[in-house]
């Protein structure tokens, strides 16, 4: 019985200890799987041998009950023959042989039920086995997703320590500002190079039309009074179409707009 005292120890013990005591719970889990494989094994081995043990007890009853039938009969012979004395002596080796028959049935009964509990102890403890063979893969699987998280835990932790984010965020800042840079001495380059007056030009191309496009929409929200209705032009021999007269007209007025802007800027130098 000391094989199954030692299994029973293995199997109550709580395997999810062994994750924080062992620096290797895997190999630890496998390596106990390992040894109760084996010692089940040997307890197997030991029921097998009470069994054969049982079956020997009860062949010994049934020749101790056969030598005492024997005996009987010799003792009937020896009545039969007229010699009791003989028929005595074969009557008391009868009776030995009943006893021993009966002390190994006794026995044999009690072997019975040792055997009868060592099977199903060992089926008791070899399901119990299996059970534990099935928790080890989960805790197998438990352990990898600590180890995994503390990992991340640890990589986060470096992190924070070495201020990588704070590093990020300056190279970000840095960068914004060469682009801002950049921008501002590209505007600097437009502004101050080439051809002023076509600078200006452009800018005033791009401001035109403003003034009237706030108009149509004040008509058409009804603040702003219609449009008058178009008159008819006569086309005078030799005069330019009406399309050609008013870009004329406007060139005419931005070429005045930038000489009197002109005249300002040198005047306001003196």
């Amino acid at each position: 019985m000391g094989i199954f005292s030692r299994l029973a120890t293995l199997i109550k013990a709580n395997l999810n200890d062994l994750i924080s005591k062992s620096e290797d719970p895997e190999k630890m889990l496998n390596q106990i799987v390992q040894d109760m494989t084996t010692q089940l094994d040997e307890a197997k081995k030991q029921v097998a041998s009470a069994i054969a043990d049982e079956m020997r007890l009860g062949k010994q009853v049934e020749n101790e009950q056969a030598l005492a039938t024997e005996w009987e009969r010799r003792a009937m012979l020896a009545v039969r023959a007229g010699d009791d004395a003989l028929a005595k002596e074969a009557l008391a080796r009868k009776k030995e042989h009943g006893d021993l028959a009966e002390q190994y049935r006794q026995q044999s009964a009690k072997q019975k039920a040792g055997v009868d509990q060592l099977k199903v102890a060992l089926r008791v403890l070899n399901n119990k086995i299996e059970e534990a063979k099935r928790k080890k893969g989960l805790l197998i699987a438990r352990k990898k997703r600590a180890e995994a998280q503390r990992s991340i835990q640890e990589t986060l932790g470096g992190l924070k320590s070495a201020s990588a984010f704070e590093a990020f965020d300056e190279m970000s800042q840095r960068i914004e500002r060469i682009e801002a840079e950049a921008e501002a001495g590209a505007t600097i380059a437009e502004e101050y190079s080439g051809d002023v007056l076509a600078h200006r030009f452009e800018k005033l191309e791009a401001t035109a039309g403003a003034d009237e496009d706030l108009l149509d929409l004040k008509r058409k929200m009804g603040l702003a009074p219609p449009a008058p209705a178009p008159q008819p032009m006569r086309v005078e021999a030799g005069a330019p179409p009406p399309a050609e007269a008013a870009e004329q007209a406007e060139l005419a007025q931005a070429l005045a707009d930038v000489e009197t802007e002109e005249r300002r800027e040198l005047t306001a130098k003196r």
